[in-house]
């Protein structure tokens, strides 16, 4: 499969600035960009910059930014599952993951993940694709937002679903040790039935246990 990428961006206005939503990103502008040191939910904020960098390099890899002049402020990532996940299992190469989604505590609450979910889907590539993500509580930032985990909950699946991904259910052991915990998909125009069964075994794969 080929994977083709479109560059698309927005204009977001907010009171602490305007910021540019755009990608897919190219590794060398990655590398130009400053990474906020603020961007710190996944790994530091220099070796979470690396990364990205690498998963721009990534055939299917796509990364999209929300910058404030040139300071990367937030981020979106989409790549193949993690091999140690069972989502990688069929080896499909049309499903992809939303691995991680960040922005930084200054541009929270202005729209700013929406954005860059909304910037992501405007590439008709992505009709292509089986997208999936999963959330689970231990990586979002209660603390700081003083959200309970229902209500970041809440947040995140709006969120979400301004990229056209919806709740699935599973019988994955780590989504489901915990309620809050889900997994989300969008499944593009184009993708077939074939696929979508693939990606039904992967949801139950304990199914024929008990």
């Amino acid at each position: 499969m080929a994977h083709k990428k479109t560059y698309n961006a927005n204009e977001l206005k907010t009171q602490h600035g305007d910021l540019i939503i755009e990608g897919p990103v190219s590794s060398d502008k990655l590398a130009s960009y400053s990474f906020h040191e603020h961007l710190t939910a996944f790994r530091p904020p220099a070796q979470q910059h690396q990364a990205l960098i690498g998963i721009a390099n990534l055939e299917e890899g796509r990364i999209i930014i929300a910058r404030h002049r040139d300071t990367i402020v937030g981020y979106v990532t989409y790549l193949f599952p993690d091999p140690l996940e069972r989502w990688s299992e069929d080896r499909m190469d049309n499903l992809i993951e939303l691995g991680a989604i960040e922005v930084i505590p200054q541009f929270r609450g202005c729209g700013a993940g929406k954005n860059l979910l909304i910037v992501s889907m405007m590439d008709e590539a992505m009709d292509d694709y089986l997208i999936i993500t999963t959330e689970y509580y231990w990586h979002w930032d209660l603390k700081g937002t003083g959200l309970n985990v229902w209500e970041y909950r809440k947040i995140m699946e709006k969120m979400m679903n301004a990229g056209g991904l919806e709740w699935y259910a599973t019988d994955d052991p780590e989504i489901c040790s915990h309620p809050a915990n889900c997994l989300m998909a969008r499944i593009g125009k184009r993708v077939d039935m074939e696929t979508v069964q693939r990606f039904d075994r992967l949801r139950f794969m304990n199914r024929f246990m008990y």
